[in-house]
């Protein structure tokens, strides 16, 4: 099935679900062994890892944190124009910080844990507009 690309369409399905876990980035060389992280970066200072706090610690890894992920259930295609913006724009209209990771069926938030609840409440909000 092909992703959603009208941006209309996208905000009002989007249907943010909030995953009630510690989640961290650390950086590491290369992902310790027994890790599986939800997402990597590779950058040339090393590889970006996303992953549970705790798995990351128990890594021997320092991560950053806690933040929670918000997942966009509407499947929205890689072509689609607008979402990353207006849901970044409306987060950041409140001061919330947004890193967004787009997989190829979803986006998904990794934002201060402290604002879930508040990033929720603005994302839902933005689906009913």
């Amino acid at each position: 099935m092909a992703g959603e690309t009208d941006l209309k369409i996208l905000l009002a399905q989007m249907a943010p679900e909030l995953c009630r876990r510690d989640w961290g980035y650390a950086v590491a060389p290369r992902c310790p062994e027994g890790l599986t992280p939800f997402a990597t970066v590779a950058e040339a200072e090393g590889l970006t890892l996303i992953a549970p706090m705790a798995a990351l610690q128990g890594a021997g890894l320092v991560p950053q944190g806690p933040m929670a992920r918000i997942t966009l259930t509407v499947h929205s295609a890689l072509e689609a124009v607008g979402l990353t913006a207006a849901v970044s724009g409306a987060l950041a209209g409140a001061g919330i910080s947004a890193n967004m990771i787009a997989g190829f069926h979803h986006d998904h938030i990794f934002l201060p844990a402290a604002d879930a609840d508040r990033a929720m409440t603005i994302l839902r909000g933005l689906g009913d507009a």
